[in-house]
C-alpha cells in the first residue's frame, strides 16, 4: 500500500511540520506516533518523513530520504463558469485529481449572479478541497485557484498553448478531432467550460479572439460538471501521452 502523502509549507534543515486540520487528521484518524513514516511535499520536492514529535495541533517530522518527484509536464488550466457550489466544488476536487495546475472561476453572463458575489467567502473552503484532493491523489502540490473574473478577462491572447472552448453548437467539431489537429501540447492546454445556460455570442467572440477553438463532446447535452470531467479525462490523457486520446 502506498504511503499517505501530506503537503507542507516548507522544509527546514532536515525537518518539517504539519499543523492545524492536517495535524488533527494525523493524530486523531491515523494515530500518528513517533517513528511512523509518511511522504511530505512542499510543492517542489518529496521527502520521506519520520514522526519526531506529536503535540496538540502539530506534528513534527525528521526528513530521512528524498524521494523522486515527477517532472512537471505541460500545464493544464481549467476556466470553469460558476455553477451551484456543491457541483462546482465537486469539479474542483476532480480537476485536482486530473492534475489541473490552475483553476479560473468564471462569472459568465449566464452564471447565477449571486454565486459570483458569494464566491470570495468560499475561497478558504475551496483551498481546503483542492489540498485534500492533492494529498489523496499524491500530487506534489494543489492547483492554484484564481479570483473570479468575467470570461473576457480570463480569455488571454494565444500564447502557444492549446485552447479549447466547450460548445454545444452543432457545427462545433468533436474534441477528439480538434486534438488530432493540434500539432503540439508542449506549451500546455486551457479548457473553458461555460455555464449551464451556455456561452453568449459576445463570449464566443472573445474566446475566438484569444485563440480558443470550439469543441463538442457529442450530441448529448451534458451537465456542466459532467462535461468538465469528460473533457479533462481526454485532455489530461493527451497531455500525458502526446498521442490521440482514442475516444
Amino acid at each position: 500500500m502506498a504511503r499517505r502523502r501530506f503537503l507542507v509549507e516548507q522544509f527546514r534543515a532536515g525537518a518539517a511540520c504539519v499543523e492545524g486540520e492536517q495535524a488533527h487528521h494525523l493524530v486523531r484518524v491515523l494515530r500518528a506516533k513517533p517513528g511512523q513514516e509518511v511522504e511530505l511535499s512542499d510543492g517542489r520536492q518529496v521527502w520521506l518523513g519520520r514522526v519526531h514529535l506529536v503535540e496538540s495541533g502539530r506534528v513534527d517530522f525528521d526528513l530521512t530520504e528524498q524521494l523522486e518527484a515527477p517532472a512537471p509536464g505541460p500545464a493544464l488550466t481549467l476556466l470553469v463558469s460558476l455553477i451551484k457550489f456543491d457541483r462546482f466544488e465537486w469539479i474542483l476536487e476532480k480537476a485536482t485529481e486530473f492534475g489541473v495546475a490552475t483553476v479560473v472561476p468564471l462569472a459568465a453572463s449566464r452564471s447565477i449572479k449571486r454565486l459570483a458575489a458569494a464566491a470570495p467567502a468560499r475561497a478558504a473552503r475551496w483551498k481546503k478541497i483542492v489540498l485534500n484532493a492533492a494529498q489523496q491523489s499524491r500530487r506534489t502540490g494543489p492547483p492554484v485557484i484564481e479570483e473570479v473574473v468575467p470570461p473576457a478577462v480570463a480569455f488571454s491572447p494565444a500564447d502557444g498553448s492549446a485552447k479549447i472552448l466547450l460548445s454545444e453548437s452543432k457545427e462545433a467539431p468533436l474534441l477528439r478531432t480538434v486534438l488530432q489537429e493540434t500539432s503540439s501540447f508542449s506549451a500546455g492546454a486551457a479548457l473553458a467550460v461555460g455555464p449551464e445556460g451556455g456561452w453568449t455570442q459576445e463570449e464566443f467572440r472573445a474566446a475566438r479572439a484569444a485563440g480558443f477553438e470550439e469543441a463538442s463532446l457529442g450530441s448529448n447535452i451534458l451537465r456542466a460538471e459532467t462535461a468538465t470531467l469528460a473533457a479533462l479525462a481526454i485532455l489530461s490523457h493527451q497531455l500525458a501521452t502526446g498521442k490521440d486520446a482514442g475516444v
